[in-house]
């Protein structure tokens, strides 16, 4: 690139360069990275389309590219991703958010109590999405999280303390339901747990691998995990309770059957916004 490039011609250079390598949303993650770099944001860009960058600045960006080039994802290089219209600190410590996730949110926030306390646990909380969003939403209730990751149980605390949530927002570092109180009980149960089964993982793009296998491999079914969070959330739930979760495309009538051999009343598969099957739920007897 040289001295004289505007912001025009960087974006117009860098959304070729992307399409000739195959990058996803080329345009996109231009506009995302660049905004990046210089402190604004994507609007801001394009009123500023004629104003020529500096030196540090193209170096800056061009190592960016450099590194999404080479599979990086954007939210990693970014440090950040919008989820239910919040900002959440991203890194290589955990799954990147997607937006089909906040579908759970929606369903979750449908059985808390919108002006009266309540109480949601996170399984498997990886940046801590589902339970913040949950406690912002819903101030009066209080959220447990748990992850097996202690880098990503870090990352969470430094979101709910970022989003101003961490005085209701507990997360546990610990496998599931083990670092649960004994008493614990929810009326919601939320998991996006690992669902890719084990042999699928080295078919996935170089940027879905660079994120971090634990939370990716769901065993040599996918549904490994899955069926532990379904058993464990008949334990912690209350009489109506709900168990929401994400699964795989594919796993919609194993993971129906699973709820319904488990003893959930309402056991149901959802699609999400591409007609793909993502959402599985089950409520908890209300005599058990």
């Amino acid at each position: 690139m040289s001295d004289t490039w505007t912001i025009r011609k960087v974006l117009t250079w860098t959304t070729q360069h992307f399409e000739k390598r195959g990058v996803d949303a080329p345009r996109l993650t231009a506009e995302v990275l660049l905004a990046h770099v210089l402190k604004t944001t994507r609007v801001r860009l394009y009123v500023d389309l004629d104003r020529p960058m500096e030196k540090t600045e193209l170096t800056t960006f061009r190592a960016l590219i450099e590194r999404r080039m080479a599979g990086e994802p954007t939210q990693y290089l970014t440090g950040v991703r919008e989820f239910y219209n919040r900002p959440f600190k991203v890194d290589p410590r955990v799954l990147i958010p997607r937006p089909e996730t906040e579908l759970l949110v929606e369903a979750a926030l449908h059985r808390l109590p919108k002006d009266a306390p309540g109480t949601a646990l996170d399984v498997c909380t990886g940046s801590g999405c589902l339970a913040i969003s949950l406690a912002a939403e819903r101030p009066q209730a209080t959220v447990l999280a748990t992850d097996l990751s202690p880098d990503a149980c870090a990352l969470a605390r430094e979101n709910a303390q970022a989003l101003g949530v961490a005085e209701r927002v507990t997360v546990l570092q610990g496998d599931l339901y083990a670092p649960l109180p004994p008493d614990a009980r929810f009326e919601v149960v939320v998991s996006n747990p690992p669902y890719i089964a084990t042999g699928e993982i080295a078919g996935l793009s170089p940027e879905v691998r660079r994120e971090p296998r634990m939370a990716l491999d769901g065993g040599p079914d996918g549904l490994v995990l899955i069926r532990k969070v379904i058993q464990g959330a008949r334990r912690v739930l209350k009489p109506g309770g709900l168990l929401a979760m994400e699964i795989g495309e594919t796993q919609g009538d194993a993971v129906k059957a699973l709820l319904q051999a488990a003893g959930y009343d309402d056991a149901r598969v959802e699609k999400d916004l591409e007609r793909r099957d993502r959402l599985a739920f089950g409520t908890q007897p209300v005599a058990t």
